[in-house]
């Protein structure tokens, strides 16, 4: 311990996130709320594990940190396995999705700023700290936010920007977390949909109903693939930074898992190819369910002490304008079908939260009423390649006004 600072090293936290997912998980069985509203148990869990860390921090003054190296690659092999289950067939049926879903984000990245530029006039707050609580922090998250947060500071007549910033990023995903699964509930409900009647083809499978079931063999065979996806990711990850061009590293992870999927299996058709199966699903969902569980507990919500007052409006407001730009524009136009109100939960999780609260989103949404594959592919894509830099073109364009 140093200054005051606990450091959980990197296993201990990987444990903690463990034990905390099945904190959400018994939460989630007693607490009918919870369950019916599809609250993923890992957003459950680790909410929870913020505010004793709050509560803590409180009484005795020290704070913790958590390593998070193995975080990190567990994102990394979520989204090779979503690369991995992705069917370049099943893309092309939603191709227009994919497109539609593009434009209505991009468009909302500009109705985010202007919001957030007049909710803080209330306050009389100049119209960069209402980049730093539109766009900036909640499509862009917490990673945009560091980026931005410093030159506004300092050239924009904000000084608290990375402060309010990191705070409206964190409060934010809190937000995104509680409001996807309910949204997605009341769309689903409403038009009693389902997704035999929500894919344009009738496929609804994520897993192939023939696959094997879990052995030894079957989860190594589909780990070894998963770690192959990622390899070359890293390799195609270094090439691209290389000519300077920035990029998560899951997307070229995703991309290596879609190219293997899509051409070995056409090259070898006798091999069995571990995609959609058990072992794959498995693999999957632990990764994604302890990354999540690590990350939220590791929020720092006594940040959120100073800034509350006008930060809380702000973000109740977005809020609010995702909702209704959800029900008004985004699902209709995505078809009002059952993979629509998949996506709209992703989107809930991207526009106020991140990419990783988005998929939860849409985990939780699909274990609850039923797969939707496409959805899983489609959603990372626009978050991937799309929604920075059109977040970025918006950021220079407002601070120009």
């Amino acid at each position: 311990m140093a200054n005051n600072v606990l450091v959980s090293p990197d296993f201990l936290t990987l444990t903690l996130g463990i034990v905390i997912y099945f904190v959400g998980v018994i939460l989630n069985r007693r607490i009918p709320f919870l369950r019916n509203y599809n609250i993923p148990e890992p957003v459950t869990g680790g909410f929870l594990a913020a505010a004793a860390i709050w509560v803590f921090h409180a009484l005795t003054g020290l704070q913790i940190v958590f390593e998070m190296t193995t975080r990190d690659r567990l994102l990394v092999i979520f989204f090779a396995t979503v690369g991995v289950n992705a069917r370049l067939s099943d893309l092309r049926v939603g191709g227009r999705t994919l497109f539609v879903l593009a434009m209505l984000t991009a468009a909302f990245v500009f109705v985010q700023n202007t919001v957030g530029i007049l909710s803080v006039r209330m306050f009389g707050l100049p119209s960069p700290a209402g980049l730093i609580m539109g766009s900036i922090a909640l499509v862009g998250g917490h990673g945009t936010t560091i980026a931005w947060a410093p030159a506004i500071a300092a050239e924009h007549g904000f000084p608290q920007a990375i402060e309010v910033g990191v705070a409206a990023a964190t409060l934010g995903l809190i937000v995104a977390s509680v409001l996807g699964g309910p949204v997605a509930k009341f769309l689903v409900d409403r038009g009693q949909l389902s997704p035999e009647t929500g894919t344009a083809d009738g496929r609804v499978a994520a897993t192939d109903t023939d696959a094997a079931p879990i052995n030894t063999t079957t989860f190594m065979q589909a780990l070894l693939l998963v770690n192959v996806a990622v390899v070359f990711g890293y390799l195609v990850h270094g090439l691209i930074s290389d000519m300077g061009i920035k990029l998560p590293l899951f997307v070229p992870c995703l991309l290596m898992g879609v190219a293997l999927s899509n051409t070995v299996p056409l090259a070898f058709p006798r091999l069995k190819w571990p995609a959609r199966t058990p072992a794959m699903t498995l693999i999957s969902e632990y990764s994604l369910s302890a990354f999540l569980a690590m990350s939220l507990m590791s929020m720092q919500l006594w940040t959120l002490a100073g800034v509350a007052g006008p930060l809380l409006v702000v973000i109740i407001i977005q809020a609010a304008v995702v909702a209704a730009y959800v029900w008004v524009v985004l699902f209709p136009l995505l078809g009002k079908d059952y993979q629509s109100a998949v996506l709209c939960a992703g989107f809930i999780g991207l526009s106020l939260g991140a990419t990783p609260t988005a998929i939860a989103n849409m985990t939780a949404v699909a274990k609850h009423y039923g797969p939707s594959p496409n959805a899983f592919i489609i959603l990372p894509l626009v978050s991937a390649f799309f929604v920075d830099l059109v977040n970025v073109f918006a950021i220079q364009l407002f601070l120009l006004l």
